[in-house]
């Protein structure tokens, strides 16, 4: 595969300078796709020259250039590199450039991705070009302030389908041949990272909504799972909402969406083309709803993007934290407002802003925004600063404007700067023009500074059980010493008859190292003193003597699920920074969780149950999983049959089961044994008992060829793949291992081989790896694209050496000079580490 041109801010500010680009035209030849690797690309771009007789430069990352001409004269292609892009001279003040180049498809998600279906053989392509790899198709000025309108025209077999940003203006099929001429509408104005090709023998299905044809693809193999009324549903109300809000209509007269397989990401805001990861969102079986609002976010995350990125694009990529961060708020938001899914921002607390948490504690934190110097670096920060912490700020910002005044500040941006580029302070002017706030300082201090504070409560009361005084600290780390002002609320509840009940509610705002709370002196303690409540600020929590052993044994008797969600995130970090014992954690699911009704907060901290054992003490560890899965398994015997509660608690316990019995029983089920009345073993929970049975001992490889000899799909021969990295033995992890670190392994065969690669129980097998995986960080970098290399040092990382040696062998590799990007997942997994150690000492003191 071709280098792609690593674009740095000042050329891409000298070439927007320099250029105004009209128009492109690009001819795609995708017919050999099964004689080879490569496919024709012709791409003719007219624009104009502020300085005639200066000099530039275009991205193409093709395996070959067979000629280009410029204003009709032949461009030297001698010293052409990939990497520096094609060299243009002696500009006019008018320029028309056209480019005749052989590219790659690619295996890696990038670029023109091709997978073949192991069902029916057929190929299938999609395009992928955030940050920067349209160039890997077409010739382009690949950054997003130059915008341009686009006309594809694509040559494909007969059967294929082919979808673009605008709807087709005509196919021609030469019969003799079996080919089909796609030539497709000239676009809006747009950048080319959200242009969009996708194009084999998808199958689709069509309604028109308020004036725009809706469409939605997936394989043919996949046709029996699209949903396209739960799909569509969604959407309808996402445009409903969105349209009344805005104030500007959404511009193409058509909105796809295409569930792509063998998919990097979530999905992507291309215009009008939006792909979606097919092995995430379109489900094979059974689902809870917990899956069904995670689709719906994304779906009208984006959505939003059609609005905040792609109708208004960032001039550079500083401005990323926006597009996502408004993205993510604007999904959450409208998932409340406008779909059934009105949880949304409790979910949002338990599944996204626990991840921006987490991003915040680690050493390679970032402020929201943060400067970008080239396309390269901005890869790494796809993370939870960028999209949840960002989205927590907007939602802070939301609360201080007031909500009317905040959206008539987007109309205006919207109007002001529709198919154009912007910044945050043009954002930002028009927000406070709407509020008749300052809004300068609250972006500063939130969006400028690293780090997250922690609010603690310090209380002391009287002889008779009241307060004589309410204090709360603002901790912040030493490294970001930034004390910020929040407005925060303080619940005061009380158990009555079994429930937790809020006595009362005041609002405060917190600033400084610390703050009295008067308005408590001289009331009675409650049982349960929760700061943030409602959520109201971005600070991790702290809860006081009291108040932890009531949530401890009580949190399911809270009615506001917001409020149970905060409790769980509290005990989370509180576990985290070695603060709360593993076994109290432990204790707090066993307790609580086995009896909590909202299936968000349910299906997120399982996931942090689970996790809690790799910071317990390993002489507590059998104990404590066996003590987990038991809850699990009485708390899936209570659940109605068919419910989400049931197969949720039905998947953990099969996750936590050890014993002989337990595994023995799992195990029945994949053979129609004994299965719990209205569990249904459908493709994908198979998969999953397999995989725990796998990793466990009790069953073998000849099961996983059995299980995908029964499901020969994409998603089966991704889910082997897991299931044979888990295997206990060294021979094969050492197969797992020559597949994670081969650079021409397909992207999702290295993903899979690294998600199952470290199981908590098999350090043993994992420590040989350890060199090893430092070795190749570096060499990977050097081989894979960015977003491969980050993913590789992130997943890859033994993440079950928790071991004092184990830090020593990280420190030593970290002390040598080597550039931040390379060294960032090996910190954040060294960080990791420690936590869990710290976890484990106090644990074994608990």
């Amino acid at each position: 595969m071709a280098a792609t041109h690593i674009l740095t801010r000042d050329e891409a500010r000298r070439r927007a300078e320099l250029l105004s680009v009209d128009s492109y035209t690009v001819e795609l030849d995708l017919t050999g796709h099964e004689r080879g690797d490569t496919f024709g690309s012709r791409t003719a771009v007219v624009f104009a020259c502020t300085e005639p007789g200066a000099e530039t430069f275009i991205e193409i990352a093709a395996e070959r250039i067979e000629d280009a001409y410029l204003n009709g004269e032949p461009v030297d292609l001698t010293a052409f590199d990939p990497k520096a892009g094609l060299r243009l001279v002696n500009l006019a003040a008018e320029n028309e450039l056209v480019v005749n180049a052989v590219c790659q498809y690619s295996s890696d998600g990038q670029g023109l991705h091709r997978m073949t279906d192991p069902v029916d053989k057929e190929t299938y392509l999609y395009s992928q070009f955030e940050v920067a790899d349209a160039q890997r198709v077409f010739a382009c000025f690949d950054q997003p302030d130059l915008k341009a309108t686009f006309t594809f025209q694509v040559r494909t077999p007969e059967h294929w389908t082919v979808i673009s940003n605008m709807p087709a203006a005509s196919e021609t099929v030469v019969e003799a041949v079996q080919l089909k001429v796609t030539l497709f509408e000239t676009s809006v104005r747009m950048s080319p990272y959200i242009t969009a090709i996708c194009a084999g023998p998808y199958v689709g299905v069509h309604e028109t909504h308020d004036g725009i044809d809706l469409g939605l693809y997936c394989r043919k193999s996949m046709q029996e799972h699209l949903d396209p009324e739960g799909v569509f549903e969604v959407t309808r109300q996402g445009f409903d909402h969105f349209h009344s809000q805005f104030g500007v209509r959404y511009p193409l007269p058509k909105y796809d969406q295409i569930f792509a397989p063998e998919y990097n990401f979530g999905a992507m805001e291309n215009f009008g083309c939006i792909t979606i990861a097919e092995a995430s969102f379109l489900f094979r079986g059974q689902v809870t709803d917990f899956e069904l609002e995670q689709r719906a976010n994304v779906i009208l995350h984006e959505m939003a993007h059609m609005w905040f990125g792609d109708l208004v694009t960032m001039r550079w990529w500083d401005d990323l934290w926006l597009n996502e961060s408004f993205a993510e708020w604007a999904s959450h938001w409208a998932n409340v407002e406008a779909t059934r899914f009105d949880g949304a921002w409790t979910t949002f607390l338990s599944a996204r802003k626990n991840w921006g948490y987490g991003a915040d504690q680690q050493p390679t934190t970032h402020p929201v925004y943060t400067d970008a110097a080239d396309t390269e670096e901005i890869q790494a920060n796809f993370d939870g600063i960028t999209y949840s912490k960002g989205a927590s700020i907007l939602k802070q910002l939301v609360a201080y404007v007031g909500i009317d005044p905040f959206l008539a500040g987007l109309r205006a941006y919207f109007e002001k700067h529709q198919f154009g580029n912007a910044v945050f302070q043009d954002l930002l002017g028009e927000l406070e023009a709407a509020s008749g706030k300052a809004l300068k300082d609250f972006a500063d201090t939130w969006l400028r500074t690293a780090g997250v504070s922690t609010l603690r409560p310090e209380v002391t009361v009287d002889a008779d059980g009241n307060y004589t005084a309410v204090t709360v600290l603002q901790e912040v780390p030493a490294d970001h010493p930034t004390h910020r002002t929040h407005r925060i609320a303080i619940g005061l509840y009380d158990l009555e008859g079994g429930a937790l009940v809020r006595r009362d509610r005041i609002e405060v705002d917190v600033a400084g190292a610390a703050t009295a709370i008067p308005a408590l002196t001289g009331v009675r303690q409650p049982d349960l003193l929760l700061l943030n409540d409602d959520d109201l600020t971005y600070a991790k929590l702290r809860l006081d003597e009291r108040s932890l052993a009531t949530a401890v044994a009580h949190t399911s008797a809270l009615e506001d699920s917001l409020a149970r969600a905060l409790i769980w995130a509290a005990a989370w970090d509180m576990l985290r920074d070695a603060e709360l014992a593993a076994t109290q954690f432990v204790e707090l699911g066993c307790s609580s969780l086995t009896t909590e009704t909202d299936i968000n907060i349910v299906t997120v901290a399982q996931r942090q149950v689970a996790g809690a054992l790799a910071y317990a003490d390993p002489a507590k560890r059998a104990a404590l999983r066996e003590q987990w899965a038991q809850a699990a398994k009485s708390a899936m015997e209570a659940a109605a049959p068919g419910s989400d509660p049931q197969r949720t608690w039905a998947k953990a316990y099969a996750s936590a089961s050890r014993s002989a019995a337990d595994l023995a029983r799992i195990g029945g089920w994949l053979e129609d044994r004994e299965v719990p009345a209205g569990l249904t073993v459908d493709a994908d929970l198979r998969w999953s008992l397999l995989t725990g049975l796998v990793a466990s001992g009790a069953l073998g490889e000849d099961a996983i060829d059995a299980e995908l000899d029964r499901d020969s799909t994409a998603d089966g021969k991704r889910l082997a793949i897991i299931a044979r990295a888990v295997v206990p033995t060294a021979e094969a992890k050492e197969r797992a291992w020559e597949r994670i670190v081969d650079p021409n392994s397909e992207n999702w065969v290295r993903r899979s081989s690294m998600l199952g690669f470290a199981p908590l129980d098999q350090a043993d097998l994992v420590r040989p790896y350890l060199r090893p995986y430092l070795d190749a960080v570096p060499e990977l970098w050097e081989k894979l694209g960015a977003q491969q290399a980050v993913e590789f040092s992130k997943l890859a990382f033994p993440s079950n050496l928790i071991e004092p040696e184990t830090l020593e062998v990280l420190d030593a590799w970290l002390a040598e000079d080597r550039p931040a990007p390379v060294k960032r997942g090996v910190a954040e997994g060294r960080a990791d580490i420690a936590r869990a150690l710290a976890g484990r000492a106090l644990d074994a003191s608990a």
